[in-house]
């Protein structure tokens, strides 16, 4: 049975997002509660994806990856880690009749796996967090190309400006080079747009820390150098998007820290978790 706490967060998001024009079909409460506080016991603990996933359910992994630079404010592969893809799967079964994977505990299992990983082909959806900041071996760019061809997909998030974009465009076209998979900016008219509900623009979420620092002023965390959101993809050559890229944006704050701040909420959460819900529905039937 759900907590006060874990019901009146679902009923507002439920209520912010109608009342923004984002159409949803009805959603039932899994009881969760608490979902912004921290409370799943997971700590910072590294759980790897395990040779045999506990079931068939909806899961998401985080690659961890080496840095070989640095970001302001950037984390490398922990950033938005673990509660970015936790808080984001309990909505999903809240908002939608998507079967995801929980614990005995009913906590969602989320997993980190290595590219080298026999378990990343166990991983029905991937995610990655500051790439502008990635090194990828030969041996990962192989493996993460070899996975993407035989349908997993990534979606990376949270880089801002455009040496970011440049270290993450150089090391994603070693996996799929851009002569045959070229990057796109994707159209609202998209079908991911609209899986659920009808995103009409890309949000630009920054992270709670500059947000407070700022005290609200501005969302463009590197000033004129990412004053636009961008959301980007790859294709496969039957037109399916492999990769996910969201640009001078922090979608994953809005799940991670949607317990930590009712304004930070209200201003950044509905239309995050659209977004968010979207592609998850979009990677699970194409």
């Amino acid at each position: 049975m759900p907590g006060a706490r874990g019901r009146t967060a679902v009923a507002i998001l439920l209520t912010l997002l109608a009342s923004a024009g984002y159409a949803f079909a009805p959603a039932f409460a899994r009881g969760f509660g608490g979902a912004g506080q921290r409370d799943f016991g997971f700590g910072e603990s590294v759980r790897f994806a395990p040779a045999l996933m506990p079931d068939g359910n909806f899961t998401v992994c985080r690659i961890m990856y080496t840095s070989v630079r640095r970001e302001p404010n950037g984390g490398g592969w922990r950033t938005d880690f673990p509660y970015g893809e936790i808080n984001l799967m309990i909505r999903l079964s809240e908002l939608t009749k998507t079967p995801v994977s929980f614990t005995s505990a009913h906590r969602p299992n989320a997993w980190v796996v290595r590219l080298t990983d026999e378990q990343l082909f166990n991983c029905p959806y991937t995610v990655a967090s500051d790439v502008g900041t990635i090194g990828l071996s030969d041996a990962e760019a192989e493996r993460l190309r070899l996975y993407l061809l035989k349908g997993g997909f990534l979606w990376v998030d949270d880089f801002w400006g455009t040496a970011a974009w440049q270290q993450w465009s150089r090391e994603i076209a070693r996996v799929l080079p851009p002569s045959e998979y070229p990057i796109e900016d994707v159209p609202l008219e998209d079908p991911i747009f609209s899986t659920q509900f009808v995103v009409t623009k890309v949000p630009q979420i920054t992270n709670i820390q500059f947000w407070r620092g700022v005290r609200g002023r501005t969302t463009s965390e590197r000033g004129p150098d990412s004053r636009e959101a961008h959301f980007r993809a790859i294709r496969d050559t039957q037109g399916r998007i492999m990769v996910a890229m969201t640009h001078n944006t922090d979608v994953a704050d809005s799940w991670e820290r949607e317990g930590e701040d009712a304004a930070f909420f209200l201003q950044f959460s509905p239309s995050g978790y659209a977004l968010g819900i979207n592609v998850l529905l979009y990677a699970m039937t194409h």
